[in-house]
């Protein structure tokens, strides 16, 4: 899986759960984003303008 702001791989762990988090866009479709675009972008709202 990949992060749908800077395209960087998303590493699992071996029970296949992301290393990141889900945030829900516009229209209520979920976007992965990795745990390095989350401290860049401290609200929802720029998380959301990039999506």
């Amino acid at each position: 899986m990949k992060c749908e702001i800077c395209g960087r791989k998303i590493e699992e762990t071996f029970l296949k759960k992301v290393v990141g988090t889900y945030v829900k866009g516009r229209k209520g479709k979920k976007h992965l984003v990795c745990n390095h675009c989350q401290p860049k972008f401290q609200s929802k709202k720029d998380l959301i303008a990039l999506l």
